[in-house]
């Protein structure tokens, strides 16, 4: 579902003329898709020169009442294009294209079919997938990317963005521009504080937080810190997330696998593994998207008291929708939980801005290791950042997405009852991502995922994310592609399944 369902209702019953105006013709617009339609419409005129930089748009009145429909779903498209940076109010000035959206490649020719399934063999065929595997993948061309983890980066907050930015540099002085503390600037660690109070019950100190550039890197440190204070392994989730094992890895640390079923962690089999710390997603299982239940809680409370180490990774846990919050393991066991958070799926993966909670134990030597890693983050975003979480524009921000993100998992479920009946889907009540598991004949997850390259889609096989043998499956990123998008790729991943699993499923 989309916003402009809310507006279909306003449709005139009587055929629309359409506007002169890049001869839209609102009758093009499938049911309820307006406004996408007509983002889409504007996005390609401003991309093939139809609208050049420096065009002014109608006034969203004027086209409204031209194309005969609501002035909202004038006022959505232009604010979706203003988001993307290709358009920009100028006041009375009107609405103006100041940007036109990069070129997409151009598509294969016929017989460029082979080079992209060559292509797609050569993301998906290396087994097991190595450290550079989602590189691989972000490389390869693809119209639709269901690539799990990113949010719906066209929604970044660019306008308040840059008024924190000018605000920030008003108040700068010349010695903010030294070289700042490892630990991170002290406002946004400020703000960090207040920010986890509110949105994940945690009460930390100042001296508690570690800016780091994203979970990554601080999972990094903390493996190092660990392994230095004799730990040899850390378990992990079986179906866990891929790049956290590689990042432990390549610090030495072994990753035994633990198994999630649909209370969360098994707990008996962490125990079984002898490992002294283990990384967990208790909020929002990666891939699963189980929640951890209360006796695995008190279970897994119980392990941590007896000198276990649990790094809680809160990755996706503000973006809910069905279910109220899960408290933050933090916020009961700081003690003995190491937890760590950042902005990239609230704002961009590309801010590379996160911070991590370390026990006492082991908080010094974090701040050593971020030391001699790079002297601590730049400092200006840190304070960009400040201010808009001061400000309450992340919070507005993250409002905004959850709608957004929201229609977009009710269009793939919807696009997944359509084309892939046979599928189970998983974890629907928050994150950005969807399991979907096949029941019947086994086959090739990895095989079906690079068929869907080359149908240009891109999506991640489930095996990738397990240690051990199971079901085949798909992880489905639905935040940063439109409902349309969404759908198409689906479609697609329908014939990519009739292809690897041979059966035609049947749509309902």
């Amino acid at each position: 579902m989309n916003r402009s369902i809310d507006h279909a209702f306003d449709r005139s019953t009587t055929p629309s003329p359409g506007s002169d105006f890049l001869q839209l013709d609102p009758g093009e617009a499938p049911p309820g898709g307006l406004s996408d339609w007509l983002t889409a419409r504007l996005r390609a005129a401003v991309s093939d020169g139809s609208l050049p930089v420096g065009s002014r748009l109608p006034a969203t009145r004027v086209l409204a009442a031209e194309l005969r429909v609501s002035r909202g779903v004038v006022t959505e498209a232009y604010q979706r294009l203003t988001e993307d940076g290709h358009v920009a109010g100028r006041g009375r000035g009107g609405t103006v294209v100041v940007a036109a959206p990069a070129a997409a490649p151009p598509p294969a020719p016929g017989p460029g079919a082979a080079a992209a399934r060559s292509s797609a063999g050569a993301v998906f065929t290396v087994t097991p997938p190595g450290a550079d595997v989602f590189d691989a993948l972000r490389a390869a061309p693809a119209r639709i990317d269901l690539s799990p983890g990113v949010p719906d980066l066209a929604a970044f907050p660019r306008t308040a963005w840059l008024r924190a930015e000018r605000a920030v540099l008003r108040e700068l002085s010349a010695s903010d521009l030294g070289y700042g503390d490892p630990r991170g600037a002290p406002r946004l660690r400020g703000a960090v504080v207040d920010w986890l109070a509110r949105n994940r019950g945690i009460r930390p100190d100042v001296g508690d937080i570690v800016i780091t550039c994203g979970t990554a890197q601080g999972l990094g440190l903390l493996a190092q810190v660990l392994r230095d204070d004799g730990v040899r392994a850390m378990a992990v989730e079986d179906p866990g997330s891929l790049g956290a094992r590689h990042h432990l890895r390549d610090r030495g640390l072994e990753t035994p696998p633990v198994a999630v079923d649909a209370d969360g962690v098994r707990v008996d089999e962490l125990r079984a593994t002898g490992a002294r710390a283990v990384l967990l997603t208790p909020a929002h299982q990666f891939p699963t998207g189980v929640v951890l239940g209360g006796v695995r809680r008190r279970e897994l409370m119980r392990w941590a008291g007896e000198g276990g180490l649990i790094v809680e990774d809160d990755y996706d846990a503000e973006h809910r929708y069905d279910r109220p919050p899960v408290p933050a393991l933090r916020s009961v066991l700081a003690e003995r939980v190491c937890y760590a958070g950042s902005v990239s799926k609230l704002l961009a993966p590309a801010l590379r801005v996160g911070w991590m909670l370390a026990p006492p134990k082991y908080r010094d030597a974090l701040v050593e290791a971020k030391r001699f890693a790079d002297l601590g983050n730049a400092v200006l975003p840190q304070l960009v950042l400040a201010r808009l979480m001061e400000s309450g524009e992340l919070e507005r921000h993250l409002r905004l997405l959850r709608r957004r993100h929201r229609r977009r998992r009710d269009a793939m479920i919807a696009a997944i009852g359509e084309h892939l009946p046979g599928a189970v889907v998983h974890g629907a009540a928050a994150g950005l991502h969807l399991m979907v598991t096949f029941a019947g004949p086994r086959f090739d997850d990895t095989a079906l995922a690079a068929a869907a390259l080359a149908r240009g889609v891109k999506a991640q096989p489930l095996s990738w994310h397990r240690q051990r043998p199971g079901s085949p499956g798909l992880v489905l990123g639905y935040a940063a592609t439109a409902p349309g998008g969404i759908a198409e790729g689906i479609a697609a991943l329908g014939e990519a399944v009739a292809e690897v699993a041979g059966v035609r499923p049947t749509r309902r």
